[in-house]
């Protein structure tokens, strides 16, 4: 599958790097079907090193990854307002800063698939043009 349209959250991230955790295997070979880079964004890198912070090697590892195998999509201050609406809007779920952000991409790029384990909050979640995005891994279930 081509990457070069595709975000990725911040769970699988975590899961690649993290031999032990439910989702590794089940993200590894996900990751195989993918063609680098993934997009993402620093608010997914600084929830995943926030996550990793227990393995610092696997932080080295994370922040290795833009320009191997992750590519950041630019946002600035322009980029604030949509996120903060789409934050507001689903206030209810509790929206993490990493989430909206990826939803605002999403929008903003014209992205329709997300590379995620939040598949509670992904499948409720449309963007302003009112797209579903299309999850992998398919059979994923819904975490936090």
């Amino acid at each position: 599958m081509r990457a070069d349209r595709l975000l990725v959250d911040t769970g699988p991230l975590v899961a690649i790097l993290s031999p032990r955790d439910s989702n590794h295997q089940r993200c590894l070979a996900e990751l195989d079907r993918l063609e680098p880079p993934l997009l993402t964004c620093w608010p997914v890198l600084t929830e995943a090193a926030w996550l990793l912070r227990q393995r610092p090697e696997s932080v080295l590892k994370l922040l290795a990854m833009p320009g191997e195998l992750l590519r950041l999509v630019s946002l600035d201050e322009s980029d604030t307002p949509a996120i903060a609406s789409i934050m507001k809007k689903y206030g209810d779920l509790r929206l993490q800063l990493a989430d909206a952000t990826l939803l605002h991409l999403a929008d903003r790029e014209k992205i329709e698939t997300l590379f995620t384990l939040d598949i509670r909050d992904f499948r409720v979640l449309r963007t302003q043009s009112r797209r579903r995005l299309r999850l992998v891994p398919q059979s994923g279930h819904a975490v936090r």
